[in-house]
């Protein structure tokens, strides 16, 4: 019997510099943080916060999305593991507002294509993970 999902729960991305990734994906999503290792620690919160790897987890709608700066080498979708990370917006207006927001951080993209179910965005975070905007049709 198959084992009965609904949904994602979470998406953690291994990322080189977390400063670096952090403030991408900051400045470019605005994701609320769900769990991050405050400054200002004491051994038993750091202990307890172990999981996080000195990274940070957002929220993304019910789901979360994390960086975890461990990674020593670049990102490749053509090994196994991760091809790319999606994300839904809810419309083709969207995806022009992303281009704008892109282009004005300096963040290249593939520009908007019709893939025929919807319209997609392609771009890379700072450690070249692929990452993708997808609105319906």
């Amino acid at each position: 019997m198959p084992i009965p999902t609904t949904a994602y729960a979470h998406v953690r991305l291994t990322v080189t510099d977390i400063d670096r990734s952090r403030a991408f994906y900051d400045d470019v999503f605005g994701l609320p943080v769900a769990y991050e290792l405050p400054p200002e620690s004491d051994e038993a919160t750091r202990e307890q916060l172990g999981f996080l790897f000195g990274g940070v987890i957002y929220h993304l709608g019910d789901s979360l999305l994390g960086l975890r700066p461990v990674a020593t080498d670049d990102f490749s979708e053509n090994r196994t593991g991760l091809d790319h990370v999606c994300f839904a917006v809810g419309s083709h207006a969207d995806l022009v507002d992303a281009v704008t927001t892109l282009d004005g951080r300096g963040v290249p993209h593939g520009g908007i294509k019709d893939i025929g179910a919807g319209y997609i965005l392609e771009f890379r975070d700072p450690d070249n993970i692929a990452l993708e905007l997808f609105a319906p049709k």
